[in-house]
């Protein structure tokens, strides 16, 4: 996991993340560019990010040197623990401040806002 902007050859994998992120050049209406609910917070949020990044690469680790399964899985098992606490502060602040601000304007933006947060929402729900 990287924190740079670049594009993945592993599109699939990383697409969600990336449009969940905000990064510019993702597909989706995730493309919107400027200050967004998670810009204040944007150096807390890039601290979180390369912690996970470094439990990623610790897993990558653990496979190399032969660590024992369970233990594997109980890294496993924080990692994802960490992307999910980012996505629900990430969400939290969506709501707070993109939607909000849709709801204010009223209408289709209201309407549109509020669907893309929903789809977020099933979709951090399935994962």
């Amino acid at each position: 996991m990287s924190t740079d902007t670049t594009e993945s050859t592993d599109t699939a994998g990383t697409a969600g993340a990336a449009e969940a992120a905000g990064t510019p050049g993702t597909a989706g209406a995730a493309g919107h560019h400027g200050p967004h609910g998670y810009s204040s917070h944007k150096a807390d949020h890039l601290k979180r990010l390369r912690r996970i990044e470094g439990q990623a690469r610790g897993l990558q680790r653990m496979v190399e040197e032969d660590v024992y399964c369970i233990d594997i899985l109980t890294q496993v098992s924080a990692t994802t623990k960490a992307l999910q606490s980012f996505a629900l502060s990430l969400l939290e602040e969506h709501i707070k401040h993109c939607v909000a601000d849709a709801v204010n304007e009223g209408g289709e933006a209201m309407d549109a806002k509020v669907a893309e947060a929903m789809a977020a929402i099933s979709r951090l729900l399935r994962s």
